[in-house]
């Protein structure tokens, strides 16, 4: 396996990949990632600013997320709880696996990767939000170490579930 910096030219991979993630969603009646995002322009501008990362396997890409160094404006105000540090922080949004290699512990992978990117940065904390019905994605944050936190709001006023471990 290897984990790496996203290119330009795996933008239509990711895609893919995150189309698979949206139609599920939509088929389980979960409003996250519709409307057209996130979008080729998002994986883009992710790239652009070193924050997009592919995971291979067998030389072929079967995960992607983006992880930013650079803070959260979103999780500047939590409700109904409270962040566990004040630490600087890692952020991982847009976390994908392709439907052909689910169940294989690939996010999980993912996970470790960006955890070993934290601490070589010196960062001990890590957040992650994701919507209230998305129960997969809230069992592999809490499996990985994750706890719930409280309440943010995206910039569109979108409710998400907050959650940061400590490593």
């Amino acid at each position: 396996m290897e984990f790496r910096k996203a290119e330009e030219r795996d933008i239509n991979r990711i895609m893919n990949i995150i189309k698979q993630a949206q139609a599920y969603f939509k088929e389980k009646g979960i409003d996250q990632w519709q409307n057209n995002y996130p979008n080729p322009e998002v994986i883009r501008e992710d790239i652009k600013r070193g924050y997009g990362y592919v995971l291979l396997k067998e030389g072929e890409i079967v995960g992607t997320v983006a992880v930013s160094f650079d803070g959260e404006k979103t999780y500047d105000t939590i409700y109904e709880g409270s962040w566990i540090s004040n630490f600087d922080y890692g952020v991982i949004h847009r976390l994908a696996i392709d439907n052909k290699s689910k169940g294989q512990g690939l996010a999980s992978e993912i996970i470790k990767e960006i955890e070993k990117m934290c601490l070589s940065r010196k960062i001990h904390s890590i957040r992650i939000d994701t919507h209230e019905d998305n129960k997969p994605m809230q069992r592999l944050i809490e499996k990985n170490g994750f706890k719930y936190c409280g309440i943010i709001y995206l910039n569109d006023k979108s409710k998400r579930l907050a959650f940061e471990k400590l490593i």
